[in-house]
């Protein structure tokens, strides 16, 4: 591109736009201070946020004042923030921890000091990791006291004998005094009063944690296809009641890697340090996937506080793997409200069938016990119960919406809960009553029991599979859908009692939601926005006008004051939504434009295709863009017209328009991007279709590799970042949902490669740009070598640009500057 006197930028310029861009992104950020991660308690409002002039998150609050909510203000007021803890209490930070740097990998986690933290209401108690070390403390202060109630309060760090990094760290819901968490891939504990520990589990061989061939076996930690596919974090669930002894039981999740292959890369860098291996478990698809099974472990602690010497844990009195010989992963799991049973989702490998079942606690044996593993077809009086058996032709989506109601008194036989499922295309909401009693024997330790299903919401759209809130007085269930607009996410509320399957909406139309209800479902908060308006945070109230139960059309909400006003943003920042037919397949699209400032629709502008395109994701919506879309900023700014259409295969549209992409990836995603970019360019006359540049990254980077090859007519140049290039090198979980194995689909393993397509890439130069981190744990360089060997073989020319030191996602900020100016340099010398 040309800068008004075809005079092409110099690499200092273009470094020197990119660090001006990030500037005016960052200082918005930082001058909202978004808050994130709430909790409601009687008279507080806690959430994450940024102090001013600090990088690091902590907590604050806002006072829930008694009767503000009552009135509807003639204007919004705005809450004061108060400063929960003080972060200079904190010992200073070290960095992380090997099992910290790959969880923050997992969870896309980019922000530093405290990202999350526990709440018990009961006690005020608050529990958060930070600084790779525990804190709590109690937020006894109330603030109507007077004087210091709104002094920061100092955390105290929760004493330990363990070295590195405690995860996963959770209150027990009986006894706030009791932590849990994950020290080496085992279940610990904790006595907060007397600074005792304990170790549950015993995996962890207490050999130095450098090899991931000797240490196969953790405790209460999934395996890195559960979290990187499954979105499942945890391995271990505190029971929710105690015994009258004071006895604590924990749910745990044993996990065996010793059959997954090992991959192993050098990520040292420095000059004079030695070369440094790290091994990774890492299952190609179509190879050993990791093996689960659920056990228990019981401990008690005498009434000074001090741990009882002895522990007892429990298996199965027969594994899950002979039972289901079929399911291959626990995708979800927990305990019953009464504590005497679990539940868990047990998913096949092609995700293709996943059941709910409930396992009774008599079924669990102490380990290393003559019963063990042992029976005989006639030693069983109580089985495990299938609840929900649900097949799919095309695959699952796995989520996190289930809620079990309390069983009447003395009749835990009937099982009433709340369930999403897709079985009518798109994702709903369900009430399902089970008489366990009259379950069906289907061997001699398992029945399948006879569900009711009542749909209480239905249509073209979709319920976010995130969360629900349940008012269970009234008979209504809170959640986020896309009811009114796929590009928006609202907060509904509909009724489990009443049929007539009214659905009401809470949240502000033109914007996009995310929504924390409190417990008794009075009062809630929204963080909004839309592409043209910063993040807003909102406390409503939810209005009630008397009605008879399950009357979800009674109900309204009303604001009663903002944490953070809504504001705009700044014009140079903010994309353009657009929505038209697909000309050949009818259905809507959806896309968004960035052009550049001081737009002429008279000119004709080189443009460049964001593509993400893979299933699971969306990218357009009507929200903040920010941070994560500060590259594509860039390039308008700097004079490029971007735009990025979700189309078929993308998220939230329901599983028709999904599952194209089965066995297919990467045969017709092209086609819909290059008729999507072609039809605005008709229509909008502004996209110079010599000009037009793909771009994008992992799937992205995927599908900008597939462009080049399917149309280097239409793309000029493709950057590609941490591309997959062969998907028989990627992981069991997600390739294996989309294309079932090596094994049995080989046809669509071979059509889906970069690799065999090598000769079709263009024999002009600086036409492949590829982008990628040298330490990429999710998809490895491997990828790209690959690549690179084949297109040196096939006599094909390409640009390499590496990173040593970044993963799957380049977080350091010089390394982040230097990616964007070396895509801005190449596209300014190429495009």
């Amino acid at each position: 591109m040309f800068n008004g006197t075809n005079r092409k930028r110099s690499w200092s310029e273009l470094l020197a736009a990119v660090k001006a861009t990030r500037s005016l992104c960052l200082s918005g950020r930082q001058s909202t201070r978004t808050p994130n991660n709430f909790t409601f308690s009687d008279t507080k409002l806690y959430f994450l946020a940024l102090p001013e002039n600090r990088s690091e998150y902590t907590l604050f609050y806002v006072d829930l004042k008694p009767g503000e909510q009552g009135e509807q203000p003639a204007v919004v007021p705005s809450a004061q923030w108060h400063l929960l803890l003080d972060l200079d209490s904190l010992r200073p930070f070290q960095g992380f921890s090997r099992e910290e740097q790959l969880l923050r990998e997992r969870k896309r986690m980019g922000s530093f000091g405290i990202t999350s933290y526990e709440y018990d209401k009961n006690s005020r108690s608050i529990l958060f990791p930070a600084c790779s070390s525990l804190y709590m403390c109690r937020d006894h202060v109330l603030p109507s006291n007077p004087g210091d109630a709104n002094v920061p309060l100092v955390p105290g760090e929760v004493k330990t004998q363990t070295k590195e990094s405690r995860m996963d760290p959770k209150l027990s819901p009986s006894n706030p005094n009791i932590i849990g968490f994950i020290h080496h891939n085992d279940v610990w504990v904790s006595n907060i009063t007397t600074g005792r520990e304990k170790q549950l589990t015993q995996t962890h061989s207490g050999l130095p944690q450098n090899s991931a061939v000797d240490e196969t076996v953790s405790a209460g930690v999934p395996s890195f296809v559960v979290q990187e596919e499954f979105d499942r974090y945890t391995g271990y669930w505190w029971k929710p009641t105690i015994e009258n002894d004071n006895k604590f039981c924990v749910l745990y999740e044993e996990v065996d890697e010793s059959d997954v292959e090992i991959l192993t890369m050098t990520p040292s860098v420095e000059a004079t340090a030695p070369s440094v291996t790290d091994s990774y478990r890492y299952p190609r698809a179509g190879t050993q996937n990791a093996t689960s099974c659920l056990k228990l472990v019981e401990f008690s602690i005498e009434d000074t506080g001090e741990f009882r010497e002895e522990t007892t844990n429990y298996e199965l009195k027969v594994s899950l793997r002979e039972v289901f010989p079929w399911f291959e992963y626990i995708v979800r799991c927990g305990w019953l409200p009464d504590g005497k049973s679990v539940w868990a989702q047990l998913l096949d490998r092609s995700q293709q069938r996943l059941v709910l079942v409930i396992i009774p606690l008599s079924l669990f044996v102490p380990m290393q016990s003559e019963n063990s593993m042992e029976y005989d077809g006639k030693d069983f009086s109580e089985t495990i119960k299938i609840l929900i058996d649900e097949t799919s032709d095309v695959w699952i989506n796995v989520c996190d919406i289930i809620h079990f109601f309390p069983p009447p008194e003395s009749q835990s036989h009937l099982i009433k809960f709340i369930w999403a499922s897709e079985m009518s295309g798109f994702r709903h909401l369900y009430l399902v009553n089970v008489d366990s009693s009259q379950g069906t024997p289907c061997t001699a330790v398992v029945s399948q029991c006879e569900a009711t299903y009542y749909q209480f919401t239905s249509g073209d759209w979709e319920v976010d599979g995130s969360k629900i809130w349940l008012d269970e007085s009234k008979g209504v269930v809170y959640f986020m859908g896309t009811k009114d607009s796929p590009v928006e996410q609202h907060l509904y509320v509909a009724s489990y009692v009443n049929r007539t399957q009214n659905v009401a909406r809470l949240t502000q139309p033109g914007f996009s939601h995310s929504v924390t209800i409190n417990e008794d479902c009075t009062l809630f908060v929204t963080t909004y926005s839309s592409v043209k308006d910063m993040p807003a945070v909102t406390v409503y109230q939810i209005i009630h006008i008397p009605f008879a139960p399950g009357d979800a059309s009674a109900i309204s909400a009303r604001p009663c004051f903002h944490i953070r006003p809504p504001g705009q943003l700044n014009e140079i920042l903010c994309p353009e939504l657009l929505s038209f037919k697909s000309p050949k397949h009818g259905h809507d699209v959806y896309g968004m434009v960035f052009k550049p400032p001081n737009f002429d629709p008279g000119k004709k502008y080189p443009t460049v295709l964001f593509v993400y395109g893979g299933p699971a994701v969306q990218i357009v919506t009507n929200s903040h863009k920010g941070i994560q879309f500060l590259r594509l900023q860039t390039l308008a700014v700097l004079g490029y017209v971007v735009v990025a259409f979700d189309c078929r295969g993308s998220f939230h549209r329901g599983k028709k328009f999904e599952s194209p992409l089965k066995n297919s990836l990467g045969c017709v995603e092209i086609d819909d991007q290059v008729e999507a970019v072609l039809h605005v360019a008709e229509q909008t006359k502004y996209i110079d279709i010599t000009r037009i540049a793909i771009h994008g990254w992992s799937y992205g980077g995927y599908l900008s590799l597939q462009g080049l090859i399917q149309r280097p007519d239409i793309f000029k140049v493709a950057v590609a970042g941490a591309p997959v290039t062969d998907w028989e090198a990627y992981d069991t979980g997600y390739t294996e949902r989309y294309m079932n194995t090596p094994q049995i689909n080989p046809m669509a393993y071979i059509r889906s490669s970069v690799l065999n397509c090598a000769m079709k890439f263009p024999d002009q130069e600086n036409r492949l740009l590829i982008v990628h981190g040298l330490i990429d744990e999710n998809v490895h360089f491997h990828h790209t070598s690959l690549l690179i060997d084949r297109l040196i073989k096939a006599g094909k020319p390409y640009q390499l640009q590496v990173y040593p030191r970044e993963r799957h996602g380049i977080r350091q900020a010089r390394a982040s500057e230097h990616y964007e100016a070396s895509v801005l340099s190449f596209l300014e010398h190429n495009l």
